[in-house]
């Protein structure tokens, strides 16, 4: 059991590692050869240069003005500094919206520190409660509801903070809900036009044995929206080819290496080995042998993309990106069922390009029921099996109850030292490497799933690490902890007798999760904004890859948020934050702490290092919202628990609303403000068509929309171009007005009013369909 003293110890480790992440960075950032590693967002940007081109020899690699080293924490006022209307400009909605998540703990819970500290910490610490009972616990535990006598009137205490924290709590959610769906409207009713903005997602296409996919596609839509139709795009399966480009990159990786290598040296050709991973097999001329792996996948890259172009039938799936010449087109289309089979001809808003997921676009609709299902059935047993490591890491915690039933422990942790930096530090970080790949993991079970976007993606595995973050962290360390501290008593009490010392033992828990904030939120922070690896991995690629300035950009690694690992990490804090607000004030401190100094430097990060891949206006924000209920619900259910377990047979009854009431806010929020995340209102697609139509009345939107959504591997890249520029009108050719077979093509409109032999500019399209 760590006691005030374990804490202290793991909070100067903590701390001490923090500051010198901290101090490391401020340093290190002032380095002109560490420029592109903390300022790549601005490179990106083209607004910054390199300061290593200029001066003397040692100014290209180190700072010799003293005066900068003064100011050296300027980073942290300078991240504040930039207002937020310039950081949604600069860095896009859904960075500034991921900020105010952060915002959004300070604002619950220094309120909610600041009253459990004054009102619960005296009316918990006044008792000997624990003092006279026979279970292990330490001084921090009398600080919580544990100390209270059974039975006692002090319970109303924590019952009327449990209604203020959760009418306060629910207070600041719809604000902020409020807020951020007017921030989505106004960004979505002023950004720029995005082919995002007029197409649509068509999947589950039913095959038509006289038409193609295109024809098929075309036919459909000239019927049905004949007046908003535009253009469409069907979609190949490249997957194949998007494999062979990607070998073909690393081969062409090695090669840059390789004669960078002769290069300095050429005494002596470079040489590897053509086995398993360079470690076995014939030795060979590397740079020979890289360049015949290059022209080979050259090859086998034509070859696949004249297949697919000569004989599209057996690429193309039954899905494609339809264009429309409005907004106000492409909304009608998207929110509303296409025909009397609700599973044919499913439309959704198509993801920006950048997002697009290209792999998962060729999955059959008809498996996405199975993946999920095969899905489910594995994170369930991987949550199961988790337990394990769970209850390893709670043994590190509870090394004072192991001992009292296995005694010949004792002589690991008789140092006290030893013994504070066992129950105190390495609880939370053994936690915290268990947990690594976890993300990883999630994210394959996603893809396997078959999301079609980027951003799905990440809030899909976000979705299951919050789960999972749950029911092995949360859960897990409370249940198997509890077992632990009181394995004596558990072992020799009654069945019956069980559930009172868990509701006892539960509030002890908190030790163990504040040593787990301080290396997760604390240190684990400060060593975000160091960009340790990123810093390694940089210097590694500019010494042995890097021979011209655009292989300078791209040996950059920018990253960006990691919605699918930092939400659930946030989330984690507000399920730790409500629970233990009225069970064990003194852990709100390590929270506010946390959300201070995360939000300071994901600020920083996201103005001047991440470079998000995708721009979703916000979609996460009901997701947030509703983990925050969740959390609020599991919070009010536990106390109700703990209560029972106390005797307060009185008082519980009055609990019972809380849930009641934070279920019906959640259900009041989801009517009035998520409509905003789903749907994009006729009325704002039809101003914001209006206006454009004023504003740029010759915009040319089919030449546009055209290209945007063919598969990346066929725009190419340097040494293919004109290849590729001839593969894509070969793609275009596709969507081209071609006779059909079909006998209801009778009743098609002929000529399209919108489609012909040249692209129509906007002005045209809205002198045949002028809007009221």
């Amino acid at each position: 059991m760590a006691s005030i003293k374990d804490i202290g110890v793991a909070a100067a480790i903590n701390i001490l590692s923090a500051v010198i992440f901290l101090v490391a960075f401020a340093i290190l950032r002032l380095q002109p050869f560490n420029d592109r590693v903390y300022f790549p967002k601005w490179y990106l940007k083209g607004l910054r240069s390199s300061p290593s081109r200029a001066g003397s020899f040692a100014k290209k690699f180190v700072n010799l003005d003293y005066k900068s080293y003064l100011r050296f924490l300027n980073w942290m006022p300078e991240a504040l500094r930039m207002p937020e209307p310039e950081l949604i400009d600069h860095a896009g909605l859904d960075s500034a919206v991921y900020l105010r998540i952060y915002l959004l703990g300070l604002k619950i819970f220094v309120p909610i520190t600041i009253l459990a500290w004054v009102i619960l910490i005296p009316v918990n610490l006044t008792n000997s409660t624990l003092e006279l009972a026979k279970v292990t616990y330490s001084d921090i535990d009398k600080l919580s509801i544990s100390n209270v006598p059974l039975g006692s009137y002090r319970f109303w205490a924590h019952i009327l903070m449990a209604y203020m924290f959760t009418f306060w709590t629910c207070y600041v959610l719809r604000k902020e809900y409020d807020i951020v769906a007017s921030m989505r409207l106004h960004f979505l009713a002023t950004e720029r036009s995005r082919p995002d903005q007029f197409t649509v997602l068509v999947r589950n296409i039913p095959p038509d044995p006289d038409e193609s996919v295109s024809e098929l596609v075309e036919h459909f839509f000239l019927v049905n929206h004949p007046d908003h139709y535009l253009t469409h795009q069907v979609v190949y399966n490249a997957n194949k080819l998007a494999k062979l480009v990607e070998e073909k990159k690393s081969k062409q990786n090695w090669l840059d290496y390789y004669q960078l290598k002769y290069s300095r040296n050429q005494s002596q050709r470079p040489l590897m080995k053509t086995g398993f991973l360079g470690l076995c097999g014939d030795k060979v001329d590397a740079i020979d042998f890289q360049t015949s792996e290059i022209e080979r996948l050259s090859k086998e890259i034509a070859a696949e993309r004249e297949r697919i172009t000569i004989d599209p039938k057996s690429s193309i799936v039954p899905a494609a990106f339809v264009s429309f010449t409005t907004r106000w087109g492409a909304a009608v289309c998207a929110q509303t069922q296409q025909t009397r089979n609700p599973t044919a001809w499913l439309t959704d808003w198509a993801p920006e390009p950048r997002d697009i997921y290209w792999q998962n676009l060729a999955v059959p609709y008809v498996q996405l029921t199975i993946k999920r299902l095969i899905i489910a059935v594995a994170f369930f047993f991987l949550t199961f099996f988790f337990m394990i490591p769970i209850a390893f890491v709670q043994s590190l915690a509870n090394i004072t109850g192991l001992e009292k039933a296995l005694p010949f422990l004792k002589f690991i942790i008789e140092k006290p030292f030893i013994k504070s930096f066992i129950e105190g530090f390495l609880p939370g970080i053994a936690l915290k490497l268990f947990l690594i790949f976890l993300p990883t993991i999630l994210m394959l079970m996603s893809k396997f799933e078959g999301l079609v976007s980027i951003s799905a993606l990440e809030r899909r595995s976000a979705s299951r690490y919050h789960l999972f973050n749950f029911v092995n962290v949360f859960l897990g360390s409370v249940i198997a902890g509890a077992a632990f501290e009181q394995l004596k008593t558990f072992i020799k009490q009654s069945a019956n007798e069980i559930p009172k010392t868990i509701g006892v033992a539960i509030p002890m828990k908190a030790t163990f999760f504040i040593t787990y904030i301080m290396v997760d939120g604390w240190a684990g922070i400060a060593g975000e904004i160091l960009r340790l690896k990123p810093l390694i991995i940089y210097h590694l690629k500019n010494s042995f890859l890097v021979k011209t300035e655009k292989d300078r950009e791209e040996a950059m690694d920018p990253g960006s948020l990691g919605f699918n690992t930092g939400e659930p990490q946030i989330q984690l804090y507000f399920l730790l934050g409500l629970v233990y607000a009225v069970v064990t004030p003194l852990l709100l401190p390590f929270i506010l702490i946390f959300f201070g100094l995360a939000y300071v430097v994901f600020r920083h990060q996201i103005i001047n290092v991440y470079n998000q891949e995708y721009e979703s206006a916000a979609a996460f924000w009901p997701d947030v919202h509703g983990r925050v209920i969740a959390a609020l619900v599991i919070s009010q259910l536990l106390l109700m628990g703990l209560l029972t377990t106390k005797e307060a047979a009185q008082s519980t009854p009055f609990l019972i609303a809380l849930p009641v009431l934070t279920i019906w806010f959640h259900m009041f929020c989801k009517g009035r403000y998520e409509p905003a995340f789903t749907r994009y209102p006729l009325q704002e697609a039809m101003m914001k068509d209006t206006l454009e139509r004023a504003r740029e009345p010759n915009i040319n939107l089919k030449g546009c929309l055209q290209n945007a959504y063919i598969h990346p591997d066929f725009k190419g890249g340097d040494d293919d171009d004109d290849e590729d520029e001839e593969i894509s009108e070969k793609l275009e050719q596709e969507s081209v007005l071609v006779p059909t077979k079909r006998q209801s093509r009778k009743n098609t409109p002929l000529p399209s009013k919108i489609r012909g032999n040249s692209s129509p500019s906007l002005p045209d399209v809205f002198q045949e369909h002028s809007l009221p």
